[in-house]
């Protein structure tokens, strides 16, 4: 038998409130300056960035996996922190997989989110996320996490290791239609984004 036809042996990983993930075989992190053009204000980015510096951490994402072969499961945490920009939450990047089809899981574990999505031609939904509430995001659905807490937002995932992730749809297409913005009475609602230009021609 060939090495790459060798089964998968079971993975033990301990995960915390926290999104502390032992037995995580990938890490990767945001920081500040990696999230040029993400947020729609740009002045409140600037002043964020010249205050608090490029390396402040943004957001983390701690992963487990076996490599991206056909059946195989990515499980990991992310953990989003709490930022204010203009108006604007701190949030995700977001994405759409590359294969288009495959859904994705997220458990809140701890904090206060939104996870926002979006398909390509133009629906719309916000769920709010506590701790103990899930979502399951269907394929063809483009997803990002915002956090409207003060605390770090942190949200268990799973999905299909070969999904894959786009991270330039959104950008290409001017941001999501929808943004989450303080709603001046402690809380958030969600409203359109007149920069937003479609995804159809964003493809």
């Amino acid at each position: 038998m060939d090495q790459k036809d060798q089964p998968d042996h079971p993975a033990r990983v301990q995960i915390s409130p926290d999104g502390v993930m032992t037995g995580r075989t990938g890490r990767y992190t945001k920081h500040l300056g990696d999230m040029d053009g993400v947020y729609r204000d740009a002045e409140a980015y600037r002043a964020a960035l010249a205050g608090r510096g490029p390396d402040e951490l943004v957001y983390q994402v701690d992963s487990q996996d076996y490599g991206a072969h056909e059946g195989a499961l990515t499980i990991g945490t992310s953990t989003l922190l709490p930022g204010r920009y203009g108006q604007e939450f701190a949030v995700t990047r977001g994405h759409l997989h590359r294969i288009a089809n495959r859904a994705e899981l997220y458990h809140c574990l701890s904090g206060h989110g939104v996870m926002l999505l979006e398909t390509l031609d133009g629906q719309t939904e916000a769920v709010e996320l506590t701790p103990g509430v899930a979502v399951n995001v269907p394929g063809d659905w483009i997803h990002r996490s915002v956090n409207v807490g003060d605390q770090p937002f942190v949200t268990l995932f799973t999905y299909a290791t070969d999904a894959g992730q786009d991270y330039e749809l959104i950008a290409r297409a001017g941001g999501m239609k929808t943004l989450i913005v303080d709603d001046g009475a402690g809380g958030w609602k969600a409203v359109p984004n007149p920069d937003h230009r479609g995804y159809t021609e964003s493809r």
